[in-house]
């Protein structure tokens, strides 16, 4: 159980009243990354009925209840959405939290840890647009399909050095406590983006080597007339080479990655990076000569634009211009 320190109305933990977040620092990004203590603390003095549970519901899963008796080992409840009364299995009905655990940044300190807790508490968090949360040593992304200013560059040094309890859930955090454990323990460190297609994982993936090369980058010696551009600059432009190659729009994702990357950053002994390379796997090949075009699934990029080149000669792309060389253009054209 965490330690609790009274504050107002309301309980919160020690590692949101330690004082080390400063919400002005993050400017636009303070709303999307914790809500104000004011507002806190209203929701966490709500009410709780003595009896609150959770029990199945066809249409959200899971619904708030009241229980009313327990028999043979069956249990009357009166579901909150609909007002009606209810039989179900002991095992089928879950307790609810208090109040205080709303919005919980770290799952892992719920009272009672259930699916039904878990998934109440991510839906909360994501109609709020906190979209990051921790469960123990993960971190849960629920993507918003709209770009969030969770991202800007000074946000970075907000997350730079501090521990995990110090700062609201943040992917940075992860990818910086990885970073000074490998400094620290001088040993390798692994991070593994996983989940279902069009949940982030190749935004994510963007965002962690983009925190890399930033905070490695820092105090480094700036070259002067070199046209590539730093090491860190390269790193992190390989990416849009990678999906036009290698991405392609499907039924649930308009950038969908259609192969597996083993990304390898490597780092000097000051900390500074040094290199990187990528590895690939299980490529779809099938995508570029059996894949049928319609309005949801679509070759790969680069594939498609060809196609369209070769069909509209005067439709051209300007490959140096990231911004004409677009893959919506591309699908907007081939779907008229």
């Amino acid at each position: 159980m965490r330690d609790l320190v009274p504050i107002g109305k309301a309980n919160l933990s020690l590692s949101e009243t330690m004082g080390l977040y400063d919400p002005d620092a993050t400017g636009t990004a303070a709303r999307y990354l914790r809500l104000p203590a004011e507002e806190l603390i209203a929701i966490r003095s709500a009410k709780f009925e003595k009896g609150s549970v959770w029990v199945p519901y066809s249409e959200t899963a899971y619904c708030k209840a009241a229980k009313l008796e327990e028999k043979d080992g069956k249990i009357k409840v009166k579901r909150e959405p609909d007002g009606k009364e209810k039989e179900y299995k002991a095992d089928d009905v879950e307790p609810q939290n208090p109040p205080k655990f709303e919005l919980l940044e770290d799952m892992a300190n719920m009272s009672f840890l259930s699916e039904a807790a878990v998934v109440y508490n991510l839906g909360e968090r994501y109609r709020n647009f906190l979209i990051y949360t921790y469960s123990g040593l993960f971190c849960v992304t629920v993507n918003p399909y709209k770009m969030l200013p969770v991202y800007e560059p000074h946000i970075v040094g907000c997350y730079q050095n501090k521990r995990k309890t110090e700062m609201p859930p943040h992917l940075w955090s992860v990818a910086d406590n990885a970073y000074n454990d490998m400094l620290r323990n001088r040993e390798n460190q692994s991070m593994l983006i996983t989940g279902e297609s069009g949940a982030g994982k190749t935004v994510n993936t963007k965002k962690v080597i983009a925190y890399f090369a930033t905070v490695a980058a820092l105090g480094g010696v700036e070259k002067k007339g070199d046209d590539k551009g730093s090491l860190e600059d390269q790193i992190v432009a390989a990416n849009p080479a990678m999906e036009a190659y290698g991405n392609a729009k499907t039924i649930r994702n308009d950038n969908s990655s259609r192969f597996g990357k083993f990304i390898r950053i490597h780092f000097g002994s000051n900390g500074k990076l040094s290199s990187g390379d990528i590895d690939t796997y299980l490529l779809e090949k099938s995508r570029v000569t059996f894949q049928v075009i319609t309005n949801h699934e679509i070759i790969f990029h680069l594939n498609l634009n060809i196609s369209i080149i070769s069909t509209y000669p005067s439709f051209s792309f300007l490959l140096s211009d990231a911004s004409i060389f677009s893959i919506r253009c591309a699908q907007d054209t081939n779907q008229k």
